[in-house]
């Protein structure tokens, strides 16, 4: 099956865990060493340890950010959770796993949900507080990229490889979703939204685009605009979304079931990881060397913004005027879009 991790570290994010889908830093527990060089049919266990707590944590590698209504949570590569009341201080807080976290997502200001390499599912039920470890299974090596909290109850997370779970009960059993049309050729799934007709919307590499019209039941695999990978995309208007992926590529519609799609020009081939909706009319997004673009969705037409970097970004969250930006070089401020 041909792929396109490969080529992202060619580009120059291959130290992103999420994107690399490098295997886990997670440690065997004690007394096991031994254990690695037993014949193939015995098992070994390979049980979670808890991140470590690391004073420059906000500086390092960083995946995916949130706004939860009350605060920022932001993700990254030990297995570390941040939160920020003002985008600027950050506290780590204590995680069950030191996995590669790739994203999060709050359905309100207290529930949310964080995934990541090892199939790594974490919960939170008091606004990111404290987290629950609710899935990791390291035997399957392939990482969740992304996760969509919908409500206290319900969540999906996809990831490498067609890899793509739901959740019907808070987390307390989390199980395969039927959907061939999305799973069928076990291509890397880097997104997955809810647009804002309530359609779920999952994007990924080669082109894929995955819709469901009845909330999860079942799936289709619309004609894409594309044949590279989507990394993300983003809700527009009642029934639209914003696409964004490689080298530069990045399409809009004003309807996602009718299939139209608008190629915008983001006057450089380089590629693009995030994406967030700043207002009813605006898209930010981020990607290679510190780009920062944003989208009039209005008219389709993409601007510059200067960046406070240039090494990869990751995620991206509008913030006071503003915006977070997280990837390579940790955590960065855009204090206006001028």
């Amino acid at each position: 099956m041909k792929t396109e991790t490969s080529l992202l570290g060619a580009l120059g994010f291959a130290a992103c865990a999420a994107f690399t889908l490098a295997a886990s830093a997670q440690d065997k527990p004690a007394g096991q060493g031994a254990a690695a060089d037993a014949p193939a049919t015995v098992p070994v266990s390979v049980k979670p340890r808890p991140a470590e707590i690391m004073p420059r944590a906000a500086q390092a590698l960083i995946m995916g950010v949130a706004n939860t209504g009350e605060h920022l949570i932001a993700v990254g590569d030990h297995g570390e959770i941040l939160a920020s009341n003002d985008g600027r201080n950050w506290a780590q807080l204590e995680v069950p796993v030191r996995s590669p976290l790739s994203a999060v997502s709050f359905a309100d200001k207290q529930n949310g949900w964080v995934v990541g390499h090892d199939a790594v599912v974490l919960h939170t039920g008091d606004g990111g507080k404290t987290w629950t470890l609710q899935n990791f299974q390291p035997e399957l090596e392939k990482p969740f990229l992304s996760v969509l909290a919908i409500d206290k109850d319900h969540a999906y997370a996809v990831g490498a490889y067609g890899l793509f779970y739901k959740t019907e009960d808070g987390g307390g059993t989390w199980g395969e979703v039927t959907a061939p049309a999305v799973r069928g050729d076990e291509l890397h799934l880097y997104s997955i939204r809810k647009l804002n007709n309530g359609d779920l919307f999952v994007v990924g590499e080669q082109g894929m685009l995955g819709l469901s019209t009845d909330g999860g039941k079942t799936w289709t695999k619309p004609k894409s605009p594309y044949e590279g990978t989507f990394f993300g995309a983003v809700p527009v208007g009642p029934k639209g979304a914003l696409l964004c992926g490689l080298r530069g590529n990045a399409y809009l519609t004003t309807d996602v079931r009718g299939g139209k799609w608008q190629k915008i020009d983001t006057t450089a081939q380089t590629s693009l990881f995030g994406c967030e909706s700043v207002d009813a009319t605006t898209v930010a997004m981020v990607g290679l060397n510190g780009i920062i673009q944003i989208v009039d969705t209005a008219t389709g037409k993409a601007r510059n913004l200067k960046s406070p970097g240039d090494t990869p970004y990751s995620d991206v969250v509008p913030f006071k005027g503003g915006l977070v930006l997280v990837g390579e070089s940790g955590i960065q401020h855009l204090d206006s879009l001028q």
